[in-house]
């Protein structure tokens, strides 16, 4: 009986021992990300959207992109899990790596917002080009492309993002503008030409946006044909950055700058632009977006100056000299956080008191401070976050001290610091800036109460209680840092970053024309007309005309993004930006126009 041969296991031919082909790495899931955030970024540029908008999508769009793109990557079974981790290592940690090296003006947040899309953005399209070209090479490719990207993104830098959030980008190596205005300096003076005691005179701009806090020039007529005559350059020079306005009192101009690390408080006489003394203080704020310096405006009283640093300094001086009378650090005093945009509300005064918002808690958010002394007076409890300022108003025959902040509006009886009342919206951490607008004997006009646009409020009192209601709430005009003046029952003022006219009695609009960026406008109230400071630069004159967009002559009057408000005493415009500081000489009136 023969023994039956066990089976034998099958020899295994070559092609069942060639290996199991790779997966394919899908590039497409990174693209459609890259291809909506760079759409997505192209387009908001092109819509008129709140800056405060674009800001919050700038962040929120990268971060999404970067979360985006690392979810595919660490999900992609096309790449084994050690080329997941060195991917992921060289692009993050590359980025961290680099990041010091970088010039400071591009920072983390330039990193978050510009920094990392780049990097993405460049090795996933080296990924796309090596899967077909040259795959052998593609890590060794990924490598280079990763550091030719951080290496040119350390070789540029930043002074800052205008009102749509575009760079203003240079190289690293060249000047900055405050390098400039450094290197042209001679020893400031302690004290020159006259030291007599300024007297504020009729016409003269001695607070924030002028008398009353308005933007209202009075009293001043000037000719409008400027094709034939345009305004005259009387001097025109650089300037420590900042984004402070001027006040003019006497024939002196007082505003701040930075100058390297020192902040100051600057005098000049108004019609030389000669400096005349500086006060300065070892502070220096800074910021990606808006860049260095101060940005509250100097208030002028019985011969002193109040100034608001960036960082919180608050210093009397006296308006001749620039000798210091007392200082005060409003955040040491309030307990408070250096805003991310720094301290921006211009001090005011009244009957003694100087008035500044510092945003503390505990209720000392507005602070009070004795003029003469600096010895603190009273805190009130109105916000934590606002780059408004203080806002005197008299309504329903009370004076108050109107605060808008991220609390809403508040008003405070302005020697005691007692709380009358508060209206409209808490929006914790919103950017509000704009100042009340007095239009009545009881009714108030204010921006961004309601979130964006404007509102009309009636304010009274009952049995002895406030009551303050909401006449009408408008998204028709939308004002952010620009500010808007009133005339003849119409707000003028800019819808985002266009230029319209608003019903106050409907709150419609009536027209909505004229690209002038975020900039700044006055009323010369005597010849209705409006002269916008427009963020290029440009100095627009408008027929404050209710019927339509009237343009009646412009001017370049600056370089550079131009955010600061203009004043004009006697005849002469003055305007300045973080760069540079000009005046001008209007044109004469003539009866013929």
């Amino acid at each position: 009986m023969s023994a039956e041969p066990m089976p034998q296991d099958p020899v295994p031919s070559s092609h069942n021992l060639r290996p199991k082909p790779a997966r394919a790495v899908r590039l497409w899931p990174a693209a459609v990300p890259l291809a909506v955030f760079w759409g997505s970024r192209l387009t908001v540029g092109h819509l008129d959207a709140p800056y405060f908008f674009r800001f919050l999508f700038a962040l929120g769009s990268s971060t999404l992109l970067t979360l985006s793109l690392l979810a595919w990557w660490w999900t992609n079974r096309g790449i084994p899990w050690r080329g997941r981790l060195w991917g992921c290592l060289l692009v993050v940690g590359g980025s961290l790596i680099a990041e010091p090296c970088w010039d400071k003006s591009l920072g983390w947040f330039g990193l978050g917002i510009m920094g990392l899309p780049i990097v993405l953005t460049t090795c996933t399209l080296w990924m796309m080009v090596a899967k077909w070209r040259w795959a052998s090479c593609s890590r060794t490719g990924s490598v280079l492309v990763a550091a030719t990207t951080l290496a040119c993104l350390g070789l540029i830098r930043s002074e800052g993002l205008d009102g749509d959030l575009r760079a203003d980008v240079h190289w690293r190596w060249t000047a900055s503008a405050e390098d400039k205005f450094l290197a042209e300096q001679a020893d400031p003076p302690a004290s020159s030409g006259d030291a007599s005691v300024p007297l504020l005179r009729a016409g003269d701009w001695g607070e924030f946006r002028g008398p009353g806090r308005e933007g209202v020039v009075r009293g001043q007529k000037i000719g409008t044909d400027w094709a034939k005559t345009p305004p005259r350059l009387i001097w025109r020079q650089r300037v420590g950055p900042a984004w402070s306005s001027m006040i003019v009192v006497d024939g002196r101009l007082f505003t701040q700058e930075q100058r390297g690390e020192q902040e100051a408080v600057v005098c000049y006489e108004a019609r030389s632009g000669r400096c005349l003394w500086t006060h300065e203080d070892a502070a220096r704020f800074w910021e990606s977006v808006s860049g260095a310096g101060p940005r509250a405006t100097p208030t002028f009283c019985d011969g002193r100056i109040y100034a608001l640093g960036g960082t919180g300094l608050l210093n009397c001086l006296d308006a001749a000299t620039g000798q210091p009378y007392w200082t005060r650090h409003i955040a040491a005093d309030a307990a408070a956080q250096v805003p991310q945009w720094g301290f921006s509300g211009s001090p005011l005064l009244v009957e003694g008191l100087v008035i500044v918002f510092a945003g503390g808690e505990q209720g000392r958010s507005l602070l009070a401070y004795r003029a003469a002394t600096g010895e603190p007076a009273w805190a009130a409890a109105v916000g934590s976050t606002s780059y408004s300022s203080p806002h005197l108003a008299t309504l329903a025959g009370q004076r108050q001290c109107l605060m808008l902040t991220d609390d809403g509006l508040s008003a405070v009886e302005p020697l005691a610091g007692k709380l009358l009342w508060k209206a409209g919206l808490a929006w914790r951490g919103a950017p509000r800036s704009v100042q009340p607008h007095v239009i009545g004997p009881t009714q108030l006009l204010i921006g961004t109460l309601e979130g964006f646009g404007i509102s009309l409020l009636e304010a009274g009192t009952e049995g002895g209680a406030w009551n303050v209601a909401e006449t009408w709430a408008s998204k028709e005009l939308k004002p952010e840092f620009p500010d808007l003046v009133v005339h003849q029952g119409h707000a003028y003022g800019f819808d985002v970053n266009i230029f319209c006219c608003l019903d106050l009695s409907t709150g419609k609009r009536c027209w909505k024309a004229g690209r002038y960026g975020r900039g700044q406008v006055l009323l010369l109230a005597e010849q209705s007309l409006l002269l916008v400071g427009a963020e290029t630069g440009e100095v627009v004159l408008l027929a404050a005309n209710p019927q339509r967009h009237e343009e009646l002559g412009r001017f370049a009057a600056l370089d550079g993004k131009t955010w600061s408000h203009p004043v004009v005493v006697q005849h002469a415009l003055y305007v300045r930006n973080a760069e540079e500081m000009a005046c001008y000489e209007l044109p004469p009136y003539s009866l013929r126009e």
